[in-house]
């Protein structure tokens, strides 16, 4: 999709907010991150610099990273389009009733997939589908 290395994700975030500002024709792929990025208005400045590329962001040091934010989010939209895991559509449909808007719904979800992912890293196992929807259902109690 993207490549199989950090810089390869970054840069096609940099692609991405250059044909943006440039009103260029965007792929699908390239729609639904103009979608979050257009959303997180707190990363246009660092998108306008491709000289960033390389910039680690360090947990430690109270940094986010804006990358891996964004990430989420697309990997978020691509599970709620195709319904994996399986049953994630309708949770998704239930819990944007308990939130004032869509992106505070999707902010929780992300918690719940980025833990179901640290955890599986952790233990160097694949995440976890049923972790991952029951702590998505933890949400709508």
């Amino acid at each position: 999709m993207f490549g199989q290395n950090r810089q390869q994700l970054r840069q096609f975030f940099f692609d991405v907010w250059s044909k943006m500002q440039k009103g260029e024709t965007l792929s699908g792929l390239e729609q639904v991150l103009a979608q979050i990025i257009s959303i997180h208005p707190e990363y246009h400045t660092l998108l306008q610099q491709p000289d960033r590329l390389d910039q680690d962001f360090s947990v430690e040091a109270g940094q986010s990273n804006p990358f891996l934010h964004m990430a989420l989010h697309i990997s978020l939209h691509e599970q709620i389009s195709t319904d994996r895991p399986a049953g994630i559509r309708v949770l998704y449909q239930q819990l944007l009733t308990r939130y004032a808007a869509a992106h505070d719904c999707e902010h929780a979800m992300m918690e719940c997939l980025a833990e179901v992912l640290w955890q599986a890293q952790s233990e160097g196992q694949p995440p976890s589908d049923s972790d991952y929807l029951q702590a998505l259902l933890g949400l709508l109690q």
